[in-house]
């Protein structure tokens, strides 16, 4: 049975299931969550854990039999398998669904690793595992939802936040939550019970945004110039090389720029999309950039692009994350851009 992190403490209060997955590549959910089963399980009695890594070349017998000895120790163990590859053997198939399929109450069997393929969702192994058990989906949390998530946390550390302590922490520190539980454990020690506001808060945080550069593309799309400069310094300082962004930029702008062209041809939004490979929880982004950009601005972009790309290459001299803001922004506003220099020696 699937269910989401923010469901799992409800889920096992209802009972604690003999397997549990946990897959997914935000780590402070994964963490908590392998943490909260942990802790269910010895409240009921299983005091011993069994670690495996398993990776290509793990013999899965090795599962097998461990799963039906005899515990030394206690009469329930933990048997926690973290697959480092996302990927199981033909023989750790079958050993699994045969365990899926003869399960003791005296084990939990606990298996959990980074994101899974949709393909490997639907092996016979998993499928197996999971109508036994749960299956904790982890996922970035974004947007009002991370709000959300920060208020509940707080409440937790018997903290509450103004809106703009709160909207201040989302931007500071988006897409890290394990620095945001952090500072929250700091402002518990420091402020107990009490509210925050904006200036306590901006006083006590350190600045730990985590971004990759496929979230600089939405946050461009967007047009939100504020929150990309900041991604920008965050991935500078996380040692993102601009020629890494640079490459990225020139396929999404380009991208942009045949839709664009497409359209003036009286194409459709969807076949737009359809040929374009935009997944339909995207298609508002990509609309919202389409309705707020133009054709011309996105040509000077790619032009300026260019420009930054030989600049950056032929020099060291100047800050190269400001030169890719330059391009970002002239998406969106490049008859103003066009008019400006990038030849900061002069």
């Amino acid at each position: 049975m699937r269910i989401y992190h923010n469901k799992l403490s409800q889920s096992l209060s209802q009972g604690l299931p003999l397997v549990c997955l946990v897959f997914g590549d935000e780590p402070w959910q994964k963490i908590d969550s392998l943490a909260q089963i942990k802790q269910q399980a010895k409240a009921q009695g299983f005091d011993e854990v069994i670690q495996f890594s398993a990776d290509a070349s793990f013999d899965w017998q090795e599962v097998h039999n461990e799963y039906y000895a005899m515990s030394l120790f206690s009469g329930r163990k933990v048997i926690e398998i973290e697959l480092v590859n996302g990927k199981i053997s033909e023989q750790g198939g079958k050993l699994l669904t045969e365990v899926a399929n003869d399960l003791t109450p005296d084990n939990l069997l606990l298996l959990h690793g980074d994101k899974l393929e949709t393909r490997v969702t639907k092996k016979k192994w998993f499928t197996s595992l999971d109508k036994q058990g749960i299956y904790v989906a982890i996922y970035d949390v974004e947007g009002r939802h991370l709000s959300q998530w920060l208020t509940q946390q707080a409440r937790q550390f018997g903290l509450s936040l103004t809106p703009d302590a709160n909207q201040y922490m989302v931007t500071i520190l988006e897409g890290n939550l394990l620095a945001m539980s952090q500072e929250l454990e700091k402002f518990a020690l420091l402020y107990p019970n009490q509210q925050l506001d904006i200036e306590q808060v901006e006083a006590l945080t350190i600045k730990q945004a985590k971004f990759n550069p496929f979230q600089l593309i939405d946050t461009l799309l967007s047009g939100n110039f504020k929150k990309l400069l900041l991604m920008l310094e965050s991935l500078s300082h996380d040692g993102v090389h601009a020629s890494q962004l640079l490459w990225i930029l020139h396929k999404e702008i380009s991208q942009l720029a045949q839709m664009h062209e497409q359209m003036a041809q009286g194409v459709d939004f969807n076949q737009l999309c359809k040929d374009h490979r935009i997944w339909d929880k995207r298609k508002p982004i990509y609309q919202q950039a389409i309705n707020n950009t133009s054709l011309s601005n996105v040509y000077i972009a790619l032009s300026r692009l260019a420009d930054v790309d030989q600049q950056i290459k032929s020099s060291s001299e100047f800050d190269d994350m400001l030169l890719i803001s330059d391009v970002c922004i002239s998406v969106f506003h490049g008859e103003v851009t066009d008019k400006l220099s990038l030849d900061f020696s002069r």
